[in-house]
């Protein structure tokens, strides 16, 4: 099953006006995720598998921070880590937003049914009007079935509050940091429907777009689908794309420890060497580290940015000559 996304899990409304470039996501990449608990191990049986987890995790701890779609900010790092989200319409409503005391509730039309309520509290009203946020500005999102005729369908709610800021929104160039909970955020997708509950600390940085980077981290994220349940602790993606260049060259780093309902215990994966690749397809460099209490595995992207090559090790931490090797693709690990 192909999953659905969270790739609108930041408020759209915010990323107005950085044009049609590309960006990414860069910071942190490592969360120091504690080590897997005991009981679990990983083989040559079910290698296969957790790499699949494993990949779909770091596609899920992306997609929290994604920016993709019409709001110019950026764009997924690619391996087809991005689905339409809600278009960056929203952000035309910003300057009407603002001209409510307090900020909202703003009720947006979705193009195809179903709504986005924003509410804000700021601190100076006067300076959000020049497009400059407050530490200490909330920010309520809240979806009902907003369909916009991209595929997905969004329901529930995003609790956010600005920890940093620098730079202009109306512009689209700002330094960013804000916290959010997530509560019963739902996307449905044809038939398949994800819902996602936690907490998240994203960074967005667009000072220098069209290169753009962006950070996410958390101490914990469930997300629910038709057919498994899926926690990740202590979870980083971090990620770079320069769209300077073309093809539009992009980094990522990742790690968590992921609890999955479709084994017998948790394991933990990081990125040991970043992923590189460019614009929209699979990374073409870069290893992931996936290890448990028992045995270990390596994801290794082939240089053509199609195949990937798992390696099984008896050991926890990836050293030693491995006990088995499966040759896949990313698009394999990515069709669950």
């Amino acid at each position: 099953m192909k999953r659905a996304t969270f790739s609108t899990l930041i408020p759209l409304f915010l990323l107005a006006g950085c044009g049609s470039s590309d960006g990414g996501i860069s910071g942190p990449g490592n969360n120091n995720p504690p080590p897997p608990p005991a009981g679990f191990a990983i083989t040559s049986a079910n290698g296969m598998q957790v790499s699949q987890i494993a990949y779909q995790a770091v596609i899920t701890s992306g997609d929290i921070a994604d920016l993709t779609g019409s709001s110019g900010v950026g764009s997924s790092p690619g391996g087809g880590l991005t689905k339409p989200g809600v278009q960056g319409r929203i952000a035309g409503t910003l300057p009407g937003i603002l001209q409510k005391v307090p900020v909202g509730p703003t009720v947006v039309d979705c193009l195809s049914g179903g709504t986005v309520s924003v509410t804000m509290d700021v601190n100076d009203l006067n300076v959000l009007l020049g497009g400059i946020l407050s530490v200490g500005d909330t920010i309520l999102t809240e979806y009902a079935m907003c369909d916009e005729g991209l595929g997905e369908v969004i329901d529930g709610t995003i609790d956010s509050e600005v920890d940093a800021f620098e730079g202009n929104i109306l512009v689209g160039s700002y330094d960013m940091t804000m916290t959010m909970d997530v509560l019963n955020f739902q996307v449905t997708s044809g038939a398949d429907v994800v819902t996602g509950n936690g907490d998240a600390t994203a960074t967005v940085n667009s000072l220098a777009a069209p290169y753009v980077e962006a950070s996410v981290s958390g101490t914990s994220m469930t997300t629910d689908t038709n057919s498994d349940s899926n926690t990740l602790s202590f979870y980083a993606s971090a990620q770079t794309l320069d769209a300077t260049l073309s093809p539009a060259p992009y980094t990522m780093d990742s790690s968590a420890t992921v609890d999955s309902s479709e084994l017998s215990g948790a394991f933990t994966y990081s990125t040991m060497v970043m992923f590189e690749g460019f614009d929209t397809g699979y990374p073409n460099a870069g290893v992931m580290l996936v290890t448990s209490d028992t045995g270990s595995a390596t994801l290794t992207a082939e240089a053509n940015g199609v195949d990937v090559t798992i390696r099984i090790y008896a050991s926890n931490d990836g050293t030693g000559d491995p006990v088995d090797t499966i040759m896949t693709t990313w698009a394999q690990l990515a069709a669950m």
